[in-house]
């Protein structure tokens, strides 16, 4: 077994995306065999002694819409794509709760807009929810809040969904389930010499000019769109797979490391390429002076930042942004990402974990930094 097939088998996080046609067979309606097969898939995972997290990302509330509404064509006025969203999202959800249940998995039903995950609070908050579901062993089925807003029905894509919600969890790796056995070097349709590519560096500019046009007049995506994401996915360290999504036990084989469809690496790890980004940051917002007994915990023992090492605190800065940790005489040794804004830390320096929520009203975090967001930026001892 090669390196980059074992990415999946090691994969702890993997965010799923299936399309339109998939998951409406062709528009004609919700594929109950194909979503109970999928969900099975995903309870094995769950289950399994890799205590694997998994998230769904679903389209197909407008195509089912489209059919409960008795449209044979997708409509290109907004209110009617609303409106068609407004009703297959209800059978959307109910299918996928019905066949995890079976399974014995609870399901939550998320949906997004690419505002949220603009909007630093909003952004942090649907992390925070996605994690927590995870943690409680529930899988989200994400979708996009096509009832609501314009853009995302007129430009949006959930491959593009797909990644940017591997980027909001740090997932491991992004599966995009298609109506197409992967990427191949042209149009198979098209072009009798087209072959599959096996495997490729995700962000490579000779994977776009592979890519074809739209798919079917079901979705909105194409090959391209799947290109593109995985490109966005692999800026946070996340390898995608594009595989067909009626492949036998498919969610199962590419996590016992089979080669399946095409698989696009990321460059960096995943670790490496969040810490790169801290790294990076040329302007940081603020910093925190901790005691030399944090400083130990920190460079030595390798342990997150908790308030109770606190010393001081300088600038302005929000949750969720990069701030500078540094020893009492000002020298930086790390960087990571702060879980309460600047007035709060005021407030917890010095003070244990165990008061966050008696000074403060309510508890993000027990750690001011956790040692998964944080890089140092001296190594220990120096």
């Amino acid at each position: 077994m090669s390196d980059a097939t074992r990415l999946l088998q090691d994969a702890r996080r993997i965010v799923v995306k299936v399309g339109s046609s998939l998951v409406t067979n062709e528009g004609r309606g919700l594929d109950e065999q194909a979503i109970g097969e999928w969900c099975r898939q995903i309870a094995a995972l769950m289950r399994s002694a890799e205590n694997r997290e998994i998230i769904m990302v679903s389209s197909g509330a407008i195509a089912e819409g489209m059919k409960r509404l008795g449209w044979a064509v997708r409509p290109h006025e907004i209110n009617e794509l609303q409106a068609a969203a407004a009703v297959g999202q209800m059978g959307l959800a109910q299918m996928y709760e019905s066949k995890l249940r079976q399974h014995g998995l609870g399901s939550a039903q998320v949906l997004l807009t690419h505002a949220d995950l603009a909007d630093r609070e909003r952004y942090l908050n649907a992390r925070s929810t996605l994690n927590t579901l995870l943690a409680h062993h529930v899988l989200p089925v994400i979708n996009e809040n096509d009832t609501v807003v314009n853009d995302e029905i007129k430009f949006g894509d959930n491959d593009t969904l797909g990644a940017l919600v591997a980027n909001l969890v740090e997932a491991d790796a992004l599966v995009i389930l298609t109506d197409q056995q992967g990427l191949f070097t042209a149009d198979p349709r098209k072009d009798k010499n087209a072959t599959l590519v096996q495997q490729a560096q995700a962000g490579d500019p000779a994977l776009e000019a592979m890519a074809g046009g739209a798919g079917s007049n079901i979705g909105r995506g194409g090959m391209l769109t799947k290109i593109l994401a995985a490109k966005r996915a692999a800026g946070s360290g996340a390898s995608t797979v594009i595989a067909w999504g009626r492949e036998p036990d498919a969610l199962l084989r590419l996590c016992a490391g089979e080669a399946i469809g095409t698989l696009l690496v990321a460059p960096t790890h995943k670790q490496q390429a969040r810490k790169q980004w801290m790294v990076d940051h040329l302007q940081l917002r603020g910093a925190i002076a901790i005691d030399d007994g944090a400083v130990n915990k920190l460079t030595r023992e390798g342990k997150s930042l908790l308030p109770i090492g606190m010393h001081s605190v300088r600038g302005e800065f929000s949750r969720g942004d990069v701030i500078a940790i540094c020893d009492l005489q000002g020298v930086e040794l790390a960087r990571g990402l702060a879980n309460y804004a600047c007035a709060e830390c005021r407030l917890l320096c010095k003070k244990p974990s165990s008061e966050i929520e008696k000074l403060l009203g309510y508890v993000a975090e027990p750690e001011m930094v956790h040692r998964d967001n944080l890089v140092l930026m001296r190594p220990a001892g120096e």
